[in-house]
């Protein structure tokens, strides 16, 4: 189902139980944070939480905070109108068999054709309640000043001031980060030569306010079309927009074949076309519901500057690096805005559950190039990209390290550091289980091979920034060709009549 504003699926999180609200006044400087982390870590993600008085500098906002409203496997169905994201990813792979592909170019075409089918394609409409209140600032020429706003450190007034990143409520994480940060912020750029638009999620730290950082990775698709525009010299529009439906976010992330509009993925999973509308100060479009919009460029004459030190997922801080600057040149927001946040930080974190339905979702796709693949999963330790569990049907000698080269050739798998594949009937999901045929089915030196490439630049282990190692662990059974030569043993299982006949007799099930 479509949800017309965050506010919408936050009344909805409340009516299913889902929804925790926090009526007192806490701080956007840690208190938030400590709260949300201890809810987060709760059996199944605990419960969504609503801040209804959030300070900012002791001063109580005027816009509400939601966080962790993503955080279990029920409240990402929600997010989807479904019952489960397993129900949505089924419907999606069926709808990619109707013409099984020839290959990945045609896999990608016939991914695209099945978004279409439920009419998901983005719409432009002229208004839009994202622009109920409307704040532009002049763009500074070389000789001129920006216009004076309330100091992001001084806020007794803000309350009665115009939109402006003083009076948004948003946290301060951990006690090291480097500032405030924007943690769910949905990031549009345009490809310069091409036209193609982007949706992704970078982290923004507030500097002041007028400027952020725009902490976009070396290999992701925005920091192409920011190189473009830093080799032709010119100013590169940018806008961010935060809340909305709540597919918008996890569209951002979800690991989209480049090329593809991701609020087409927005529109299939809400059921219902994305209506955008230009920017008040650049030729961008936002999605009409957005619940915060900032707009703004970023100017390749200028130097970079450095970013962070932020609490990430990785468990660790990123220290700081130098980034591009981005300059606001307006700020508009819906009148009843909500304030969608998360945190990251040591697993399991509100990010385990939005990657686990990322997986899902693209597991018809995995399959599609490698229909050996029963299941992937991405267990919470391995915070995303370190750590992948794969199970396959194995027909033929040294099938498991075409899978491991294949996933590592893939999108943002290049990153994976570890990749341990089992047979079929090992339940990737249980990391025990996984754990259990990873030491009892290999050999050290000859079920496992290591190889280089690109890394997460988030990654602290690294002795060079998004340069490492990986390596792959082959734990399933082996078979003639591998080098094993002895009688591979079977697996202890009690005879199934005896099982039958104790259930029977004890009543167990």
């Amino acid at each position: 189902m479509a949800f017309d504003s965050f506010r919408d699926f936050v009344n909805a999180l409340d009516k299913a139980g889902e929804l925790k609200r926090i009526s007192q006044p806490v701080a956007t400087e840690l208190e938030i944070t400590e709260i949300a982390d201890r809810e987060m870590k709760l059996p199944g993600g605990g419960k969504a939480l609503l801040f209804e008085k959030p300070t900012v500098n002791g001063v109580v906002s005027p816009f509400p905070v939601a966080i962790n409203t993503l955080g279990s496997h029920k409240r990402m169905a929600m997010s989807m109108g479904a019952e489960s994201v397993d129900e949505v990813a089924n419907e999606l792979g069926a709808l990619m068999k109707a013409k099984p592909p020839t290959s990945f170019k045609e896999a990608i075409k016939l991914l695209s054709l099945a978004l279409d089918l439920r009419h998901a394609k983005p719409k432009t409409v002229k208004s839009g309640s994202c622009k109920d209140v409307i704040h532009k600032y002049d763009a500074p020429a070389a000789s001129k000043s920006w216009p004076k706003a309330p100091d992001v450190n001084n806020l007794a007034s803000f309350n009665t001031q115009p939109p402006t990143l003083a009076n948004i409520p948003i946290l301060r994480c951990w006690p090291l980060d480097g500032g405030r940060f924007i943690t769910l912020p949905c990031v549009v750029t345009r490809d310069p030569d091409t036209g193609e638009r982007n949706l992704g999620m970078y982290r923004i730290q507030i500097y002041d306010d007028k400027t952020t950082g725009m902490h976009w990775q070396l290999q992701k698709v925005a920091a192409r079309h920011g190189r473009r525009y830093y080799e032709k010299g010119e100013r590169m529009p940018v806008a961010i927009f935060i809340g909305g439906d709540p597919m918008f976010p996890f569209a951002a992330t979800a690991p989209m074949p480049d090329g593809l509009d991701e609020f087409l993925l927005a529109g299939y999973l809400r059921k219902k076309s994305v209506e955008m509308i230009k920017c008040e100060t650049n030729d961008l479009e936002v999605p009409a519901n957005a619940d915060f919009v900032i707009e703004g460029y970023i100017d390749p004459t200028e130097p970079l500057r450095d970013e962070g030190p932020f609490g990430d997922h990785t468990g660790y801080y990123t220290l700081p690096e130098p980034y591009p600057v981005f300059h606001i040149t307006a700020i508009t927001h819906r009148k009843d805005a909500v304030y969608p946040c998360t945190i990251v930080g040591i697993p399991p974190m509100e990010d385990f559950y939005i990657g686990g339905a990322s997986v899902k979702l693209f597991l018809p796709i995995f399959k599609m190039n490698f229909p050996e693949i029963v299941d992937i999963a991405l267990p919470a330790e391995g915070v995303f990209h370190n750590l992948v569990f794969v199970s396959i049907k194995k027909t033929y000698p040294m099938q498991a390290y075409k899978i491991m080269h294949g996933l590592w050739g893939m999108g943002q798998m290049m990153f994976t550091k570890y990749i341990v594949v089992v047979d079929a009937g090992v339940n990737v999901h249980n990391t025990s289980e996984v754990l259990f045929h990873l030491t009892a089915n290999t050999d050290p030196q000859r079920d496992s091979i290591f190889t280089k490439g690109p890394s997460d630049v988030l990654d602290h282990a690294t002795s060079e920034i998004a340069i490492g190692s990986k390596m792959g662990f082959d734990a399933t059974k082996k078979i003639p060709g591998e080098g094993f030569k002895r009688a591979w043993p079977p697996l202890i299982k009690m005879d199934v009549a005896v099982k039958a006949k104790v259930e029977k007799l004890f009543g167990l099930h």
